[in-house]
């Protein structure tokens, strides 16, 4: 059985139709982050259009503005969101060359 699950990407723009600063690539969560965007009600395509959008959520200001710049030079991306109904945290991974997008929880990072 996989450890993932695929996600469908549009290129240039993101999961809900919205133009987005970076393409996600391949879109896949881990069976952990499954579980808790399903146990807090949350929506992954609402997530990832937020990280399209260079909403990074729970960063600080020096790693926000790292991700900013990495959108331009093409580095790794990463947003990190805490889910309001389990106080819990999801982080969401782009990778350098945009092929692979990834939302996992962080303990298996």
């Amino acid at each position: 059985m996989p450890d993932h699950h695929a996600f469908p990407d549009k290129p240039g723009f993101n999961l809900i139709g919205k133009p987005c600063l970076f393409p996600l690539g391949h879109v896949v969560a881990t069976p952990g982050a499954l579980d808790l965007l399903d146990r807090a009600g949350n929506n992954a395509s609402d997530l990832l259009a937020r990280h399209q959008r260079g909403d990074w959520g729970d960063m600080c200001g020096s790693n926000a503005a790292e991700n900013t710049h990495s959108v331009q030079t093409g580095n790794r991306l990463l947003s990190a969101y805490t889910l309001c109904a389990a106080q819990e945290r999801i982080w969401i991974i782009t990778e350098y060359d945009r092929s692979v997008t990834t939302l996992l929880l962080p303990t298996k990072y």
